[in-house]
């Protein structure tokens, strides 16, 4: 991409190649099972959890393709656009913004690296990272959802490159 058109904003956005896997990562976090059957919490915390959940189980699947390693930067700047878009519809303004996202940031930063550790150690390690790192309900232990997490995570091992980029697969 030249500079005039960077500049110009002429150019096609190189993340936008990317949306239709954070619509995906944003679907799935939506899902009921995750709820229901795993102990999410369903508040504006518990979504982010899962939100961040979906998301580093994707990025690490962008990592498992050389290629693909520079899609999980503008997946996160896709994620970050999200974030603060929503933050500013619950009224943070531009004094506190730039903190929170930082809190964000470092959450998702912290669960990715926490999956990546634990998800080839297992479901017991796996449950772990859960339980640190994910707002449950009362009643949940951890283990439902680090079940479903890891059958994810190798579902999404198998799916092609330009599957996952379209954002249209069967998990």
């Amino acid at each position: 991409m030249s500079f005039f058109a960077k500049l110009l904003g002429t150019a096609p956005d190189p993340k936008e190649e990317l949306r239709p896997l954070w619509l995906w990562v944003v679907s799935e976090a939506r899902n009921p099972a995750w709820y229901r059957e795993c102990g999410a919490v369903d508040t504006v915390d518990g979504r982010f959890d899962m939100i961040t959940n979906i998301l580093a189980v994707a990025m690490l699947r962008l990592e498992q393709d050389e290629q693909l390693v520079p899609a999980s930067a503008r997946l996160t700047e896709l994620f970050v656009e999200d974030m603060e878009g929503q933050l500013r519809e619950l009224g943070f303004g531009d004094p506190t913004l730039g903190k929170k996202m930082g809190e964000m940031m470092e959450a998702m930063g912290g669960r990715l690296g926490a999956f990546r550790t634990a998800f080839p150690s297992g479901q017991e390690a796996t449950t772990d990272a859960v339980n640190r790192n994910a707002n449950l309900t009362d009643d949940a232990d951890g283990q439902a959802m680090a079940r479903k997490l890891i059958a994810l995570n190798n579902s999404l091992s198998t799916v092609s490159n330009d599957a996952l980029l379209s954002g249209k697969f069967g998990t």
